[in-house]
């Protein structure tokens, strides 16, 4: 094994590890709480409900529902983390990553749902809008899930 690899597989402390997990949900809160801000501001344009039908009007509420959960499930190893700061465990660990891991599904869900409503507004045909939407649901799962299991798989074998 290289001194590389080696270091790679060495662990961190419990208190490091929970200062990475937590400042890694406290680097993604801002960009959700802005998209949602978005979000909302787009139900109070005028265009809204008269370049949306009714159908679409509830997928654009899905994805808000969406993107509110994935916030609920990042911010909540801060809160964890607030109501126990000394009891720093692997189990907050395991439950803080579980949560932050968590948080990607309805993320991504819901950015893809918005993306399709905005090809939909700007193409115009719902086809074209569906291929994008599904087309960016496939990068987020190569980015989020597909590439770091297969980076995970390469360390272990190094």
């Amino acid at each position: 094994m290289t001194m590389g690899a080696q270091a790679e597989r060495e662990e961190l402390s419990l208190n490091d590890a929970a200062s990475h997990l937590l400042e890694e949900c406290r680097t993604v809160v801002p960009g959700m709480q802005a998209l949602f801000g978005f979000q909302l501001i787009a139900v109070f344009t005028t265009g809204f409900n008269e370049q949306l039908s009714p159908l679409e009007r509830m997928i654009h509420l899905t994805a808000i529902v969406l993107l509110t959960i994935a916030i609920a499930l990042v911010m909540a190893p801060a809160a964890l983390h607030r109501q126990t700061p000394l009891a720093v465990s692997r189990r907050f660990i395991r439950i803080s990553s579980r949560l932050l891991m968590a948080s990607m599904a309805p993320l991504a869900v819901g950015l893809c749902l918005d993306i399709y409503l905005v090809a939909r507004v700007i193409v115009g045909t719902r086809a074209v809008a569906v291929t994008v939407a599904m087309f960016l649901l496939a990068v987020f799962f190569v980015l989020w899930l597909l590439l770091p299991r297969l980076s995970r798989t390469r360390s272990i074998d190094s």
